[in-house]
């Protein structure tokens, strides 16, 4: 494996389709490169293993310290960089950690290419889909040497402080004087573990958004390519819709891989003059999709609402957010308000400083939340979600962007009447610019007259691209959301060649659809589309014969190509 994970960021817009698509492409690839150099200059080795353990990939950090490289670190292993006093015990505790899925967390020393050995705390993160199985680990190696040496000097010094005192109580000056130093080293011991522990925490996070990530880049690339072609064809008014999933997605992904730095109130914002009112209307159709039918959501808008000076894609992602939260606060239905106002504060009030403010609240009729859930919101990892609904990241990225930006976040709530969140942006105005992109056209196999392709897949960008790929190469399609909507289509006499199902699907998933489907028609061949890439053995234990596997993110032709060696029964047998 690369060095290099395709992990990128491109803040879109929809406004921007009439400028130079190729800039879209540069940005995404200037950005990827930003994201690149983050991973590899933080402090910490990083690596990343298979479900069974297997490292496949280490940052520039592994290799600055060890002096290795990947195929040398593939060939020998660990062992080539571990002390041999302590190697069997770090293997037989990281063995069994990976067997049973445990969080993995040891200390010992690793081999500097200056041939000395430094101290480091290492930790290992399974990561799990929804069904709970372990995709692949997130590791981390922080330095402790210094801590070490400072507690291992700290141990030597109690064990022989006794005998010292009975030896010298005629110079307990100079042992008073002593015993501050030594306070003074515990101290810069219990700082640098403080650093490491803080450290920890960052690697948690970037281990907490990755497993979303795959699925934002499904959409962007899709749509690019969706893209590409038609502009090939010379079809441009076809692409604005593939621009706004290509939007959309790019947006929730780069919010994901903000979140980071937002914590740290670093983040790189793409700020400009943002008309609110304008962006919370061009939002409207996607906050009352994204609500459902059951709540009620009125846009009420301040029409003299003054502009604010921010980042316009990370305020949509905040108040999307937001809007979720407040849908999810609501399960039997409710009213959610979204609203703007003018704020004049002339003297501080809380947080809240003095000053011209645009202030835009999300208020809801829902479970609303106790004191000490509202003392916690904004944690990090902090969520009252049913595992596996919520990663508790989502609040602490809007307060984190939202500090940056200059404004502050307050929450009212009361418990079994609902919550209010407000953000007061402060009112700067300057001049900003924008810039877009997309690319070309390339030629996929296309069907034979009648073939039929059921595309099951609960996220809507995904499986909307899929279709249209799919129409565009000849094939007849019907589609569902979950495996509940997709049985009785299979249950039924209509023809269909080929089943692609997502495996993460809500309620039954995609492996369990293809068991049942398989029932009523045994020579049905299914193609698994998933966020994650599992290893050779994970597909042999998986995949059943007439069965494969695409991870995303893929390309249309990569789609196209598998398509069409399934429905011709190219696609060799897994067991």
């Amino acid at each position: 494996m690369s060095r290099n994970h395709p992990w990128a960021v491109l803040p879109l817009h929809p406004a921007e389709q009439d400028e130079d698509p190729m800039r879209k492409i540069d940005a995404l690839r200037e950005s990827e490169r930003q994201f690149r150099m983050l991973a590899d200059n933080m402090s910490q080795l990083a690596w990343t293993a298979d479900s069974a353990g297997n490292v496949y990939w280490y940052n520039e950090r592994w290799y600055a310290y060890t002096g290795s490289s990947l195929e040398a670190m593939q060939a020998l292993g660990w062992r080539s960089v571990h002390h041999p006093d302590h190697v069997d015990r770090v293997t037989t505790r990281s063995a069994h950690c990976f067997a049973t899925g445990s969080i993995w967390e040891d200390t010992f020393p690793l081999l500097g290419k200056d041939g000395t050995y430094s101290w480091f705390l290492s930790r290992a993160l399974p990561m799990r889909d929804e069904e709970g199985h372990i995709t692949h680990w997130l590791g981390t190696n922080t330095d402790i040497t210094a801590q070490v040496n400072a507690e291992e000097a700290l141990r030597e010094l109690n064990e022989s402080l006794e005998c010292r005192v009975a030896e010298r109580t005629r110079e307990l000056a100079t042992i008073n004087q002593l015993l501050q130093k030594e306070m003074a080293e515990r101290e810069q011991a219990q700082e640098a573990l403080r650093h490491a522990q803080k450290m920890d925490a960052i690697g948690q996070l970037t281990g907490g958004i990755a497993h979303d990530f795959n699925n934002m880049l499904t959409g962007v690339l899709g749509a690019l390519d969706l893209i590409q072609r038609r502009l090939a064809a010379g079809r441009v008014g076809e692409i604005d819709r593939y621009i706004h999933v290509a939007v959309t997605s790019a947006n929730r992904a780069a919010a994901l891989t903000h979140r980071l730095l937002a914590f740290a109130r670093r983040q790189s914002l793409n700020n400009r003059n943002v008309d609110v009112n304008h962006m919370v209307t061009s939002m409207e159709e996607l906050l009352r999709r994204t609500t459902g039918e059951s709540i009620e959501l009125c846009i009420d808008l301040d029409r003299d609402l003054r502009h604010t000076h921010t980042d316009e894609h990370q305020l949509e992602n905040a108040l999307l957010n937001l809007v979720i939260n407040a849908r999810d606060a609501m399960p039997e239905g409710g009213q959610l308000i979204v609203r703007s106002r003018n704020v004049d504060i002339c003297a501080p009030q809380g947080v809240v400083s003095p000053g011209e403010h645009v202030l835009l609240s999300i208020e809801d009729t829902g479970c609303g939340m106790s004191a000490d859930v509202v003392e916690r919101a904004f944690d990090p990892f902090f969520t009252t979600k049913p595992i596996g609904q919520g990663t508790g990241l989502g609040l602490s990225m809007v307060y984190g962007f939202i500090k940056q930006a200059g404004g502050h976040v307050l929450i009212d709530s009361v418990e079994g009447q609902g919550t209010r969140i407000d953000l007061y942006l402060p009112c700067q105005v300057q001049e900003t610019v924008r810039d877009v992109a997309a690319p070309g056209a390339v030629h996929s196999p296309r069907a034979v007259e009648g073939e039929r392709v059921l595309v099951v897949e609960d996220e809507e960008a995904v499986r909307m691209l899929v279709i249209d790929v799919l129409r565009e190469l000849g094939y007849s399609t019907c589609e569902a959301s979950d495996a509940k909507a997709a049985l009785p289509m299979l249950q039924g006499a209509e023809r269909i060649d080929l089943l692609i199902t997502d495996v993460g699907l809500p309620g039954m998933n995609g492996r369990q659809l293809a068991e049942i489907a398989r029932q009523q028609r045994p020579a049905l061949q299914v193609l698994f589309i998933t966020g994650y890439a599992p290893s050779a053995e994970n597909r042999s234990d998986f995949l059943d014969a007439g069965m494969d596997m695409l991870a995303k993110p893929f390309s249309v032709d990569e789609l196209a190509l598998r398509v069409r060696k399934m429905i011709e029964g190219r696609v060799p047998v897994h067991r």
